[in-house]
């Protein structure tokens, strides 16, 4: 393939490979060029072109495939556009020539083609240069469309349509001629010839005006038999012909109606036009064949469904401006055609022309109008609702005798009513809370108008008021409650009209089945309303023979919508239920037979009415409370279900004798009983099974039915992927709704509510707008054939053959259409059987039972209905998984290969292939594996069979499925498989594109199958590699879109496998073109492998995407056929023209994406497009952080523009108000000139919800990035480093504003999300100070904007009224419009909000009293001021909840109590109080849980911050005092004490214990067993809330009265560190822990202190602290134990290697890392704690924990105190020194009888460390200064008897010497420190040895520095050290020592002075040692005279320089006279660390 990409085609490498080859090679070279003739340099191509045109032009008579004569068109016109043009007229008239040759064979066919396309590419690319030879040319086309044969027609045309394109109104003189030749091709036999014409005739448009002036009605005549028999390719570009023609008769464009005065069609005449053809169809009288099946009925259904399209075409064109303005006229026309008699003509074809008025209606207003031209729509549509209904009740309350036109009237009516209702709920559902102007505006009355439609006299027109109720009811949650009552008031006053029964039970049924999609619910009363209205109707039905049958039906709907509410409704009414459901059916079957007898037509249709009613609620009952269904409730349901199987035996006789119009009501009533025996088990009705099944088998085998009924299932039955051979991918197209009813079988897209009305309270089928059950005639077939399948698996194999047997006697019985109705409903019933077998992994049976299946399965493998040879195929395959026997397998392949090699007819071979297809399919690639060399051969021999389409296509898709199955098995196969892939892609005529389909899927799976394989270098990877991509290009460049998916998925697939070798720069425009297609699928595609692409390379996807937006940008100028006149911006885009359709504009593909998400309904499209803005996101918002911005605030500043909510900006109110000012009737006829690059839609809600969620994402993405983005200061100074720097915090206004417009729009969910984006923005930015004005925040300047977003939460109209209830806290106030959970959420979150406030006031105002006061010098100037910059700032969070504590403190009180009830297990529920507690009710208890759990931990903290500050003091009766109105609702606020308690409040004390067990309680139960699902949060609050609590003496001195209290708290604190690892979570713990310990501490201290005050008098004194007497400890009963079991938890988990279990077990590998930060912390905590316990202890019990304590700390000493860089000390470190501090002064521990015991302790423990500080070449370099230190702090502390022993003095000396001699001057330095310590200490004793032992060593150490000066300042202060060590000696001495002691001293210091010629070249450190020398000796000089004198005196050469130096200092520093000497004042010895110990 490598040498096909050169510039000439290389011949030579094209002769040397093989013939198979060629084509392909030809084509790898012609896109190569195609790709490089735009990049090339003008001039190499110029010396090259004599020789490419040879090339290229000899290549078009080499009969070249449909894509290779595409790209060859291409790349020759690109050639003469890039290089010289004189030769393009000669080449020109050769493909003239060629055309006109009278050659018709078919191997001259595709030069022919060649050739025209070349023509065509011409005229496209060079327009008018060609312009003098086009006459000739146009007339040589169209003479050769005379004669050719379709492919060449096809081909021809689309060269027309080029020339056209090029040409534009040059080719005027040609354009009659090429009109009349063209259209009667509209109507051709070939399908692809039909699109042509339709695309030609399209370009046509644009210039030639007769079209649509004088030609208009023969153009929609034509276009209405075009779309006769047509296919889905023709609708499609029909449609958007007569769509488009239509809209420019209506608005021309101004450029052609200038050149020619023209007379413009008008309004009424196009509608009129179009109105035809939905209603008449084309011809009238030629009836297609396809009709004869369906019912015969006047209207072609393929012209409607066109023109459907059409109407949708015609408006988008018009543009979204044209169709607000004229939106009346049109509404009435498009209501108009559904009241017209000639479509309405039966019930099926009202049902098709309605859907197909609501698809018009929901695809222009749904998609065209922004939201708030939706609500003016909505008004409309509210006003022709109201006048259809004034008609109506004129015509009902007319009792005169003209009436039978209005009967008609008030029919037709019915179907209008339902298109607007439709609708109406529609846009309400879309704009959803956005649309609450449409309630709350008195004048539109839309919930007067729609109410008034539920008492129309047609059940249609009922039930669609009811669904609209449900969508406002849905979409605007807090009207459901209130339609719930109006209806069930509106009903009981009504009792006695019988269509109110039916239109308010209708409602209040469509209401509850609303319910689950609103998360707050209805108040739990309302259940027992409907049961109490329902029983109501069914007692009082047999009352009113007129009223009967609608309250029966009424009855049992609302029973059934009762049950959508689920269990915790229907808990209580189930006793009532299953008595009312046992007494509809008789008790016995006595009884059954006795009603036989009775009873008239009407009594049983009524009968049959209430059983229907009641099994459907039975149903609605198993379906929605499955939890209820016991052993029991079963069992009583079963007796009733029992009753109406044996039922149904008698039924036939009853219809005989009563009419068959019982029939309806007696197959409602199968209907509901196959319906509920399908969700039971079946083993619970085995017993029935023999009669069911006979009712079940004569159903669908329509025994007892004369109409030839077909199941609906059998699509969903077969396997997706077969949707290429049944045509069902129709299901995915954006006309679904429509396209349904062309599908074949009955009534097939048909659905309507009328047909079952439980389908209104029911749940939506996913992807459905309006719930559309089937006519009942099929809904009966398809239960029954699904419960068949249910059934199938559990029934004797005898029997199974029995039914078997009889399917095929069946089919032989019956003939023609009523044996292809049959043998559908059999293929069905058997496809469900097997599907149920093989889920239930159970087997078909024995030989005969196989056998029989077989015979039935084969028999259909070769019948002429496609559908029912793909079901035979699926159930081939079905039935070998299910047998699974290798034999049964091979037997049914052989089968299939032997017919296959015989067979010659098109039927069996596509059969048979499919079976092989099937067959490996379920078999998978090992089960079928040795066949697989053979159906592959078979299959690859058939694909090639180009005389049939069909054969190539069934036999591909088969392939495709082994390939998918085999998996690497088929490997061996790749090869001869891709070879023929491409050379079909080549050689396939591009109208097959089922062939092409099938290709493309052989494709996919052939690249799955390589796999990883593909990124490999090897030469047959490469070779397959390059097929694959040849490959993906052709499909990728046909022109069907299904193909152009399928090439797509393809490329994702090599992209995942090979990235390297995807060109993105290719695809990635090609993916932004597809975003704009008109072909969902198309769509879908392209956004899935965005998706894909964006997660690995983000940044790249969005540089190509941009690209393509200047590209077009160029284009379009470039062009000549921009079009001046454009109301939308898509309006006129001819989408056809490739590079027009792209949208990109400078917001790149970003921008793009965001405007879908507002057309795009479809939920997959959606979700992948919300993925990849996602991946987007992540990756380039950091970077790109003004852009991303950006793009949120424009789609958020659409809320702004929507709601009248005041703008943020001041300069743009004076418009805003103007625009909010204009009334209705301007907003529909004013267009504003807007400008034309905006999108034509402002972003809908659920967009601006996505966009703020982003806003939040941004957030969080820069918060983990970079710091500098919350830092002002920091973020302006890396501005100013670079200004491509963005930080987010330069954005902070932009932030806010955009949360505020979310925050405050009329939709609820995006107030949500833009309260969330504020919170997220407040909790990052609040600490960011303002650098310009220390003490601020910079948050301070947006306060007002915050405030005015959080205002309108807490309105009186927001969805909960939450202030006014937080405060009243009590039950009934309100008027509950949501269930009693939703308040108890409300409160809780209220409740939740306040706490966590109150939380961040109190941490606010303790960081502000931890900060040191500043200094007020600076403040001098601005005295106003001072005095607030130390406190709080004023506007503080505490001020504001301070007000509130009183009532909050209380009310969270009760929200605590309340969840510690509830969270007591099921045995206490006896202790709940019966009447709830106060905020919940005993019903909704378990929804209720939920909301406590998500809000109790915030809570929680707050009431521990409050107890802390002032609450132990609060006695309990604030409660009574806190107003009248809270005294009559006593019992609720009172905690629900008995009201008489409450005058006499509980005494302070007990009230407090109370409150501390409440708390702990809460926090234990909690902490025992947090649910690994909580989040982290909650238990973070929890430790909080307890560290707090234990900080209040009084929870101190609570817990430490109790030690139980402790233990118990220890013990679950150390149960959640096992489960909970972070951290955060173990400091927590230990700064609880550490509480504990302090309380219990201080508790001891004053037992003890009282105690030591009696002692005074006593003698004896008992011995206080655990372990008594004997030093025992117990555990679980003693508070140390549980400590150190905790503490060691910790430090064992942090450092495994102190626990031997641990280190000695074979897991733990010896690690001696670094602890981090947060284990050094935590490490550093225990070890506090650890050293402070021994404080609890009695000295025995001290004598017991102190071996483990001390061993732990010498430990952790010796691990932690490593040596570092920077000389830090780790913070174990310093606790471990402060520890061993803490213990060796332990004054309690020595007393007589345990000073052995301590002695021998102390010891061993310095032996320890000085045996640690060993230096160890294993180990990392221990810190000396560390052990020093606790050396020195046993020296300092512990007795001289103690730790005199010789052995450690000797070990003390050789750290300190060793120390001494360290290279490292700090080191020095801090040992001359501790040594001074040791030197000075009062025991002379002790410091003796060490004086003896270690002076010498530093005199010799202080004498080496004269040799060897300081060279840094860390010397330098080891040297100054060590002088004050000696000082110190010499202070020390006795007076007759001193001379000896200043002989070391003196001549030390002398030396290191300098003289003064060496002075000014020495460095800055020696001169500090010579001035600290020199300042040294004149302070000791006065101190010690005599003795000085004697020194100087005997060492002359000391004086001398000594006085020179003294001299030169004075003269050289006159300043020295001002520098005081430093005094050597010898004060405590200075540690320099982080704490002093001494």
């Amino acid at each position: 393939m490598e040498l096909a990409h050169s510039l000439l085609l290389n011949e030579e490498a094209l002769a040397q490979i093989t013939e198979a080859k060629r084509p392909v090679f030809i084509f790898e070279w012609l896109r190569f060029l195609d790709k490089v003739l735009v990049a090339a340099n003008k001039t190499d191509v110029k010396e090259k072109q004599k020789k490419l045109v040879e090339q290229l032009t000899g290549l078009i008579s080499s009969s070249p495939g449909p894509p290779t004569r595409k790209l060859l068109a291409k790349n020759l016109a690109a050639l003469y556009s890039i290089g010289d043009t004189y030769t393009v007229f000669q080449t020109l008239d050769k493909c003239n020539d060629i055309i006109r040759s009278k050659d018709d064979t078919a191997a001259y066919l595709p030069t022919k083609l060649a050739a025209v396309a070349c023509v065509g590419a011409f005229y496209e690319k060079m327009g008018r240069m060609l312009g003098s030879a086009f006459p000739e040319t146009v007339n040589n086309l169209l003479k050769s469309l005379k004669s050719a044969e379709s492919q060449g027609r096809s081909e021809i045309l689309m060269s027309l349509q080029k020339v056209l394109t090029g040409l534009g109104g040059a080719a005027a003189s040609s354009h009659r001629d090429i009109y009349k030749n063209a259209r009667s091709l509209l109507t051709d036999r070939s399908m692809a010839v039909r699109c042509a014409v339709a695309k030609c005739l399209l370009e046509l448009q644009n210039e030639a005006v007769f079209m649509w002036t004088a030609e208009l009605e023969n153009i929609a005549t034509l276009c209405f038999k075009a779309l006769e028999n047509s296919n889905y390719g023709v609708r499609v570009a029909v449609s958007k012909l007569l769509g488009t023609v239509m809209a420019t008769a209506l608005m021309p464009k101004q450029a052609t109606v200038m050149r020619q005065n023209v007379k413009r069609a008008t309004f009424d005449e196009v509608l009129e036009l179009m109105a035809t053809g939905f209603l008449r169809g084309g011809s009238g009288f030629l009836k297609s064949g396809g009709e004869m099946l369906k019912v015969g009925g006047s209207v072609n259904r393929e012209v409607r469904v066109g023109v459907t399209q059409a109407y949708v075409v015609f408006v988008t064109t018009l543009g979204g401006q044209w169709l607000e303005r004229s939106f009346a006229t049109f509404l009435s026309h498009v209501l108009d055609l559904v009241s017209h008699p000639r479509a309405t003509q039966t019930h099926v074809d009202a049902v098709y022309s309605r859907r197909c008025v609501s698809f018009i209606l929901r695809a222009t207003v749904g998609s065209l109008l922004g939201e708030k031209a939706q609500i003016a729509a909505a008004k409309e549509i509210c006003q022709a609702i109201g006048k259809q209904m004034k008609a109506v009740e004129a015509v009902v309350n007319d009792t005169s005798s003209e009436n039978k036109s209005g009967a008609a009237d008030i029919a037709a009516s019915q179907h209008v009513m339902v298109c607007a209702l439709q609708e109406l709920g529609s846009l309400v559902q879309s704009l959803n809370a956005t649309a609450s102007p449409l309630i709350q505006e008195a004048s539109i009355g839309l919930l007067e108008i729609v109410t008034s439609v539920l008492l129309h006299p047609s059940m249609a027109a009922r039930l669609a008021a009811a669904w609209c109720l449900r969508c406002v009811a849905v979409a605007l949650p807090f009207q459901l409650t209130p339609f719930l009552d109006r209806c069930a008031e509106r009903l009981n006053s009504l009792k006695t009209s019988p269509e109110a029964v039916s239109g308010y039970s209708f409602a209040m049924a469509a209401l509850l089945g609303g319910v689950h999609q609103c998360p707050l619910g209805i108040p739990h009363a309302k259940g027992k309303m409907v049961v109490s209205i329902a029983e109501d109707l069914l007692r009082t039905a047999a009352q009113n023979s007129r009223l009967s049958l609608q309250r029966t039906q009424a009855g049992w709907l609302l029973l059934g919508a009762l049950m959508t509410l689920g269990p915790s409704v229907v808990r209580y009414h189930l006793p009532k239920m299953l008595l009312l459901w046992r007494n509809v059916f008789p008790r016995s079957l006595k009884e059954l037979e006795a009603e036989k007898a009775r009873g008239d037509s009407f009594t049983w249709q009524v009968t049959l009415e209430g059983r229907a009613g009641a099994l459907c609620a039975m149903r609605s009952f198993v379906a929605h409370c499955p939890e209820l269904l016991t052993e029991d409730a079963i069992r009583k349901l079963m007796t009733p279900i029992e009753c109406a199987m044996t039922m149904m035996s008698h039924i036939p006789s009853v219809i005989k004798a009563h009419g068959a119009h019982l029939k309806a009501s007696a197959a409602m009533v199968r209907l509901r009983l196959y319906d509920i025996l399908a969700l039971l088990p079946p083993k619970t009705y085995e017993g029935s099974f023999n009669a069911l099944l006979r009712e079940l088998v004569a159903e669908f085998t329509l025994t007892d039915n004369s109409a030839n009924t077909t199941t609906s299932l059998l699509r969903s039955l077969c396997h997706y992927d077969d949707s290429v051979l049944l045509g069902s991918w129709l299901q995915e197209t954006d006309h679904k709704s429509i396209e349904d009813q062309l599908q074949p079988n009955s009534a097939s897209g048909s659905g309507a509510l009328e047909h079952d009305p439980s389908s209104i309270y029911l749940r939506i089928p996913a992807g459905e707008a309006v719930p559309g059950p089937l006519p009942l005639g099929v809904s009966v077939i398809d239960a029954s054939v699904a419960l068949f399948g249910v059934v199938f698996p559990h029934v004797s194999y005898k029997h199974r053959l029995q039914m078997l047997d009889h399917f095929a006697e069946c089919v032989k019985q019956a003939k023609g259409v009523r044996q292809q109705a049959v043998q559908l409903n059999i293929f069905t019933a058997v496809l469900s059987a097997l599907k149920g077998l093989a889920e239930n992994k159970s087997t078909l049976g024995p030989e005969e039972v196989r056998k029989s299946a077989l015979t039935l399965v084969m028999g259909a493998l070769d019948n002429p209905n496609p559908i029912l040879r793909c079901a035979a195929g699926e159930a081939l395959g079905r039935m070998a998984q299910v047998v699974g026997e290798a034999s049964f397998i091979a037997r049914m392949a052989q089968y299939s290969f032997d017919k296959l090699k015989s067979a010659r007819d098109v039927v069996s071979r596509t059969g048979h292939s499919l079976a092989l297809g099937c067959l490996h399919r379920y078999v998978g690639g090992i089960g079928s594996g040795q066949h697989l060399k053979t159906s592959v051969s078979i299959l690859l021999a058939l694909a090639q069979d180009s005389t049939s389409p069909e054969v190539q296509t069934w036999s591909l898709h088969s392939l495709a499925l082994i390939v998918d199955s085999s998996g690497p098995m088929y490997r061996g196969y790749v090869e001869p498989t891709l070879s023929l892939v491409l050379t079909l892609l080549l050689t396939v005529p591009p109208s097959h594109t089922e062939v092409h389909q099938c290709l493309g899927r052989c494709l996919g799976a052939i690249i799955t199958t390589v796999g990883p394989e593909l990124q490999g270098n090897a030469a047959t990877i490469s070779t397959i590699r390059s097929s694959c991509l040849v490959g993906c290009a052709i499909t990728q460049d046909h022109s069907d879109s299904l193909v152009q998916a399928a090439a797509i998925s393809c490329l994702q697939q090599l992209h995942m496998f090979a990235p390297r070798h995807v060109n993105l720069s290719s695809l990635v425009p090609s993916l932004c073109v597809h975003l704009c297609s008109s072909h969902l699928l198309l769509r879908r595609a392209a956004v899935a492998c965005l998706r894909q692409l964006a997660q690995r390379e983000a940044a790249e996807v969005c540089e190509y995407a941009m690209s393509l937006a200047k590209n077009a940008g160029d284009k379009e100028s470039s062009s000549g056929n921009v079009n001046p006149f454009s109301p939308g911006v898509s309006s006129r885009s001819d989408i056809h023209c490739r590079h027009q359709g792209v949208n990109i504009t400078d917001t790149g593909l970003e921008g793009l994406l965001f405007g879908m998400l507002d057309r795009e309904t479809d939920r997959k499209l959606c979700s992948d497009i919300h993925d990849t803005l996602g991946h987007m996101l992540s990756s380039l918002a950091v970077e790109k952080l003004s852009h991303w911005l950006m793009l949120c605030k424009d789609v958020l500043a659409a809320s702004s523009d929507m709601s009248t909510a005041t703008l943020l900006s001041s300069g743009k109110d004076e418009e805003s108000e103007k625009k909010d000012e204009m009334d209705d009737d301007t907003m529909f006829t004013t267009l504003g000139e807007e400008d034309k690059s905006k999108p034509f839609v402002a972003p809908r809600w659920a967009t601006r919800v996505f966009a703020a969620d982003c806003l939040c994402r941004i957030i969080n993405l820069c918060e983990n990035a970079d710091q500098a983005h919350f830092d002002l200061a920091m973020a302006r100074s890396a501005k100013l480093r670079n200004p491509k720097n963005d930080l987010l915090v330069l954005h902070l206004s932009d932030l806010i504003r955009m949360a505020f417009m979310a925050a405050t729009d009329h939709s609820n969910q995006l107030r949500m999300a833009g309260l969330q984006a504020l919170e997220d923005i407040i909790k990052k930015f609040a600490s960011v100070p303002e650098p310009e004005f220390p003490g601020h925040v910079i948050l301070e300047q947006y306060q007002a904007n915050v405030g005015a977003a959080l205002r309108p939460a807490f309105s009186q109209d927001t969805p909960s009224d939450i202030i006014a209830k937080a405060c009243q806290a009590g039950k009934g106030s309100s008027s509950q419009l949501y269930r009693e959970s939703a308040t108890t959420m409300e409160k809780l979150a209220v409740l939740k909000a306040w706490a966590e406030v109150y939380v961040v006031a109190m941490n606010i105002k303790k960081e502000a009293e931890s900060k040191p006061k500043r200094a007020i010098k600076n403040t001098d100037d601005d005295d106003d001021d001072y005095g607030t910059i130390d406190e709080l700032p004023p506007d503080s969070l505490i001020t504001l909840v301070q007000p509130e504590l009183p009532t909050l403190s209380r009310l969270w009180l009760a929200a605590l109590k309340d969840y510690a009830l509830l969270t007591l297990p099921a045995e206490f529920s006896s202790q709940l109080p019966p009447d709830g507690g106060a905020f919940y009710t005993p019903e909704t208890i378990d929804t209720a849980r939920l909301h406590y759990r998500n809000s109790w931990a915030p809570i929680l903290h707050a009431v521990a911050l409050w107890l802390n500050s002032t609450g132990f003091t609060c006695p309990e009766s604030t409660e009574a005092a806190t107003g009248s109105g809270v005294q009559k609702r006593s019992p609720a606020v009172s905690l629900n004490q008995a009201p008489g308690a409450m005058g006499s409040a509980k005494p302070l004390p007990e009230v407090n214990r109370d409150r501390m067990h409440l708390i702990l309680g809460v926090s234990i139960q909690f902490l025992c067993s947090p649910r690994p699902e909580e989040p982290i949060e909650h238990v973070t609050a929890c430790l909080q809330a307890l560290h707090t609590l234990l900080g209040s003496p009084y929870a101190r001195i609570h817990i430490a009265e109790d030690q139980l209290i402790g233990v118990e708290l220890l013990s679950v604190l150390h149960r959640l560190l096992l489960t909970w690892n972070p951290p955060s979570i173990q400091l927590l713990v230990t700064g609880v822990v550490q509480q504990i310990v302090r309380a219990a501490q201080d508790y001891l201290q004053e037992k003890r202190n009282a105690l030591n005050e009696e002692d005074m008098e006593k003698e004896t004194c008992p011995t206080l602290g655990e372990g008594g007497d004997s030093g025992g400890l117990i555990p679980g009963k003693s508070l140390v134990f549980a400590t150190m079991e905790l503490l060691m938890f910790i430090l064992v988990r942090h450092m495994p290697h102190l626990s031997t279990k641990m280190s000695d077990s074979p897991s733990h590998i010896a690690t001696k890392t670094r602890l981090s930060e947060e284990s050094a912390r935590l490490v550093a905590a225990t070890v506090t704690i650890l050293s402070d316990l021994p404080s609890l202890c009695s000295p025995a019990g001290c004598m017991t924990i102190l071996p483990t304590i001390l061993f732990l700390i010498a430990r952790i000493l010796k691990d932690t105190a490593i040596k570092s860089a920077d000389n830090q000390v780790p913070p174990p470190v310093s606790a471990a020194l402060q520890g061993i501090k803490s213990i060796v002064t332990l004054s309690m521990a020595k007393t007589e009888e345990t000073q052995k015991q301590w002695t021998a302790l102390i010891r061993s423990t310095l032996a320890c460390i000085l045996e640690y500080s060993q230096p160890d070449d294993s180990m990392p370099a221990p810190d000396e200064v560390s052990t020093l230190t606790a050396i020195a702090l046993f020296l300092w502390s512990a007795s001289r008897e103690i730790i005199g022993v010789q052995s450690l003095q000797n070990g003390c000396m050789n750290r300190f010497k060793s120390a001494l001699n360290s290279c490292d001057p700090w080191v020095q330095a801090k040992c001359y420190q501790l040594l001074l310590s040791v030197f000075q200490h009062s025991n002379r004793a002790l410091s003796t040895p060490y004086i003896h032992s270690l002076a010498p060593l530093v005199v010799e150490k202080l004498k080496a520095v004269e040799r060897n000066r300081p060279a840094s300042s860390t010397e330098l202060s080891a040297v100054q050290e060590g002088v004050k060590v000696l000082e110190t000696l010499v202070a020390l001495g006795e007076e007759q020592n001193r001379v000896q002691l200043l002989a070391l001293l003196v001549p030390t210091l002398i030396s290191y002075l300098l003289d003064e010629n060496s002075f000014a070249s020495a460095s800055s450190i020696s001169k500090d040692l010579h001035e600290f020398a020199l300042q040294n000796l004149m302070h000791i000089g006065p101190l010690y005279p005599h003795a000085f004198k004697t020194v100087m005196g005997a060492a002359p050469e000391l004086k001398v320089r000594l006085e020179t130096a003294v001299r030169a200092s004075q003269a050289s520093k006159a300043k020295a006279a001002a520098k005081q000497p430093a005094p050597a004042t010898h004060s405590a010895p200075t540690i320099k660390l982080k704490t002093s110990f001494f």
